[in-house]
């Protein structure tokens, strides 16, 4: 049975780390990863941008430079240079020596470890090709059923749907829109990923009843503290709708703190 991102279907809403345990590990790297499932994920979003040779690989930005020892445009990388760099030591020296993964190696990773992946291409120079590619590394680790494309450029994904049927995918948005079904129908979209603070339950409920999911990212702790400071608690709420099956998916960078709302809402499957 292919890996489902609806609730409904999948008998638990989704705990998504973002960029893997990113608020205690390195970023969009097989640590990160492994402690997204230990911490109770159960998917990952990771970023995916493409090297000068033309290898998808996950790191976020454009340039090497935040979250690496190295320097430059990834593009202007070849693979044999990008993994000679340390993705690991500046976030913390326990981590020294730690790889930037290809796209390959997050695949056979989540499905050893049965994990479903959200696949953000931020490639901007070549990104129909970077779609290629990875549509192409889904057939050959036979991972499609567990990947969902995501992007903030909907005509890309639109794109990406024409020349590979069945690709699922999913459109960012950072605004509520009039019409957010539409939205995805007119990208071909099966998913729409937006801020906890523009999620609406009348949307939930008309994109559920086309078919589609939604991924509701959730602000970490040092964040949502500036609400409970000025006495409001978004927490609440949130947990409601998540018991009510109005969200599919919630991600955020601190996995365990989403993934104890999921818990407490009773929907951890």
């Amino acid at each position: 049975m292919a890996f489902s991102f609806l609730a409904r279907e999948a008998g638990r809403v989704h705990v998504c780390g973002h960029r893997g345990y990113s608020l205690l590990y390195p970023e969009n790297t097989l640590p990160a990863f492994e402690a997204a499932k230990a911490a109770g994920a159960t998917t990952v979003e990771i970023d995916v941008v493409l090297t000068a040779d033309g290898e998808p690989i996950v790191l976020h930005d454009l340039t090497v430079d935040r979250t690496t020892n190295g320097h430059g445009f990834a593009a202007d990388l070849s693979l044999e240079q990008i993994r000679r760099l340390d993705a690991g030591g500046r976030f913390h020296p326990t981590f020294a020596g730690t790889k930037v993964p290809t796209v390959a190696e997050a695949l056979d990773w989540a499905k050893a470890d049965n994990m479903g992946v959200v696949l953000e291409i931020k490639e901007a120079e070549r990104p129909d090709i970077a779609v290629d590619r990875v549509a192409a590394l889904l057939r050959t680790t036979r991972t499609a059923d567990r990947v969902i494309v995501i992007s903030f450029d909907h005509v890309m994904l639109k794109r990406a749907v024409e020349r590979h049927p069945g690709l699922r995918t999913e459109a960012i948005t950072h605004a509520r829109h009039a019409d957010l079904v539409g939205v995805l129908r007119a990208c071909s979209a099966n998913s729409v990923s937006i801020e906890l603070d523009m999620f609406s339950p009348d949307d939930a409920k008309a994109l559920h009843q086309a078919g589609c999911s939604n991924r509701v990212h959730v602000p970490r702790p040092d964040v949502l503290a500036q609400y409970w400071r000025g006495g409001r608690d978004p927490l609440p709420e949130l947990v409601q709708w998540i018991a009510d099956g109005l969200i599919d998916t919630v991600s955020g960078d601190d996995v365990p703190f989403i993934a104890m709302l999921v818990k407490r809402a009773g929907r951890a499957g």
